[in-house]
């Protein structure tokens, strides 16, 4: 049913669910893990060369985890990333290796912090993907110590 599964990480306590549950999918189906991380250079960000090297730095963080979890799992893993608008570039990488399931943490916020942060990346790639999303917040799983 899934050969290829793209597992946005930034690294987050939520997105460490995610590829807990999109290493777990994986191995179930036999699928390969593509961890893509998005530095983001949104104009609001402005593109200051020292603030896009740190987060490349936390980027090569994020999927290197993947990878070395990924060894629990027997699963294999593609390393990528992008650069630009998160949703956009998770939206396109997908389109771009006949994805077929995105898995991706969310923060779970509620109440007042919902509003403020109305819109969020996952939010508007499970509005704007053709092909399913699992979303997983950072109680979705219990993670390894």
């Amino acid at each position: 049913m899934f050969s290829r599964i793209l597992v946005p990480t930034d690294g987050t306590p939520s997105s460490a669910c995610a590829v807990e549950n999109g290493l777990g999918i994986a191995a179930e189906y036999g699928a390969t893990v593509h961890a893509l991380y998005v530095v983001e250079t949104s104009s609001s960000m402005g593109h200051v060369d020292f603030v896009v090297e740190r987060h490349e730095k936390a980027g090569e963080d994020a999927v290197d985890a993947v990878e070395r979890r990924a060894v629990a799992f027997s699963v294999a893993v593609v390393k990528a990333f992008r650069y630009g608008v998160p949703d956009e570039q998770i939206l396109d990488y997908a389109d771009d290796h006949d994805i077929d399931l995105i898995v991706m943490g969310t923060h779970g916020r509620s109440g007042l912090g919902r509003f403020v942060k109305a819109g969020s990346v996952a939010e508007r790639v499970v509005r704007d993907a053709d092909i399913p999303v699992m979303v997983a917040g950072r109680d979705a799983c219990t993670l390894p110590t």
